[in-house]
């Protein structure tokens, strides 16, 4: 009872607080976002519309880039008033946006700062981040929260590998997150005992949630499944993943393990809070400030249903505007509404990067999950890494919890070879550990080849 109270008062009075006195709009914007989610899908996509418009509008008026764009091409902002006539404007990606960065800032921009993304797909990607874009990705996240029954102030555990966040640890930031019980376990250098290390803390504190990269619960699952350790028992009432691909395998252990139902969230720094797992397992996009498009490899944009890469506007990004900006990952958008009732559209079939897929030699793409599970099903292989380095050479990093024995080795590559061309070389490296990327994230197939 404490505690439930503890966390109306964090959630209502203490965190509302927290971000007026950082002149954020979250509580606000949250309001209307637990309303507006309730409205049909023709509502919120004319509402949408409208935002649209008036968006284009402003960065046509205000922003040096677009004033370019739009009076080369002799369009006027007002005539796009849908998402259908988006595709009348150029794509952004990390190449305009370095090039352009100056160009890409409103001359009435407020206040903003300078963001890196972590890197863990190729260059780091600087750019700016207004208190506009904060506080309606943070109301965005808020929201997706309270999807599973719980809320800002109940015990949360986040395993986290970014330095952006690890840096940030000051006096300040740590009083605040004890106020609203937020933990941070750093997701750098995880050997068995800083894992045992984590599953103890986890056992010690007993939160109602869990957060970070599916890889380190994944990881922590199978840590305490090796030694016998029970975690199903602790209360926790979902495990919120993020910012790397959500394997099923992945999300089967971790809700095995903690009794827990895994929801994934997907997004980036640079894109915003774009979708998030509801309880019916449906990634709902955030799309009152979210528009999303899925083109085709010539750029085509595909009709809902059909696979391609995730193109997204985010229309709270006055300041340093994302318009039509390709992520690079690969998604759908469904024709089925969610079960839930809620009206906001749903992405589905989100794979990855394209570096996440793999080119066989005779040009067939496929997704790597076509080569890790060669390895998952195999006993003996603590860990791995993929790296297809060109169409005839693909390495493997492999950390054994025993000797690679001349069977594993034949299966192993005999398995590659009928995926990827028996012409290609499988090259097999024994390591004594993977590192993480430089973002604290795990990749387990990196492809040079696929773009």
């Amino acid at each position: 009872m404490i505690s439930m109270l503890y966390t109306k008062f964090i959630a209502n009075v203490l965190f509302p607080l927290h971000e007026l006195l950082k002149k954020h709009d979250t509580v606000r914007i949250k309001k209307q976002l637990e309303q507006s989610q309730w409205q049909s899908p023709q509502t919120i996509s004319e509402s949408a519309n409208k935002r649209l418009t008036k968006f284009l509008e402003r960065a046509a008026k205000e922003v040096p880039y677009y004033q370019d764009v739009f009076n080369k091409r002799g369009i006027e902002a007002s005539a796009i008033r849908s998402k259908a006539e988006l595709s009348a404007l150029p794509f952004l990606d990390k190449a305009v946006i370095r090039e352009h960065f100056e160009q890409l800032k409103s001359k009435s921009a407020g206040p903003t700062q300078p963001f890196t993304t972590g890197g863990s797909s190729g260059t780091p990607l600087t750019f700016l981040l207004s208190k506009e874009r904060v506080s309606h990705d943070v109301a965005e996240k808020w929201r997706a929260t309270r999807w599973w029954d719980v809320d800002i102030g109940d015990k949360e555990i986040v395993a986290w590998g970014s330095p952006i966040e690890l840096g940030a640890q000051d006096k300040v930031r740590i009083t605040r997150d004890k106020l609203f019980r937020s933990i941070l376990i750093p997701a750098f250098d995880m050997d068995e005992q800083k894992l045992l290390g984590f599953i103890d803390q986890i056992k010690r504190i007993k939160p109602k949630m869990l957060f970070g990269y599916p890889s380190v619960y994944a990881l922590i699952a199978k840590t305490a499944q090796k030694h016998g350790i029970s975690l199903d028992n602790l209360g926790i009432k979902v495990v919120f993943v993020t910012s790397e691909r959500l394997y099923p395998y992945q999300q089967e252990q971790i809700e095995q393990v903690f009794n827990a139902p895994v929801a994934n969230g997907y997004g980036g720094r640079d894109a915003g809070f774009i979708a998030h797992a509801c309880p019916h397992d449906k990634m709902h996009i955030s799309a009152e400030d979210i528009i999303v498009e899925i083109i085709d490899s010539e750029g085509r944009v595909l009709p809902d249903g059909e696979t391609g890469e995730i193109v997204v506007t985010h229309m709270a990004t006055s300041d340093f505007p994302f318009i039509r900006y390709r992520t690079g990952d690969i998604g759908a958008i469904d024709t089925e509404p969610c079960s839930c009732g809620r009206g906001l559209p749903v992405l589905k079939n989100i794979e990855g990067r394209a570096t996440d897929f793999v080119i066989a030699q005779d040009g067939t793409i496929m997704h790597g999950l076509a080569l890790i599970y060669i390895l998952r099903e195999m006993q003996g292989i603590e860990a791995f890494k993929i790296i297809q380095e060109s169409l005839l050479h693909t390495r493997i990093q492999l950390v054994p919890t025993k000797n690679i024995t001349t069977e594993m080795n034949e299966r192993i590559v005999v398995g590659f070879k009928q995926r990827l061309g028996a012409e290609v070389t499988v090259e097999l490296q024994i390591v004594n550990s993977i590192s993480a990327e430089q973002s604290g994230k795990f990749r387990y197939v990196i492809s040079k080849v696929a773009n």
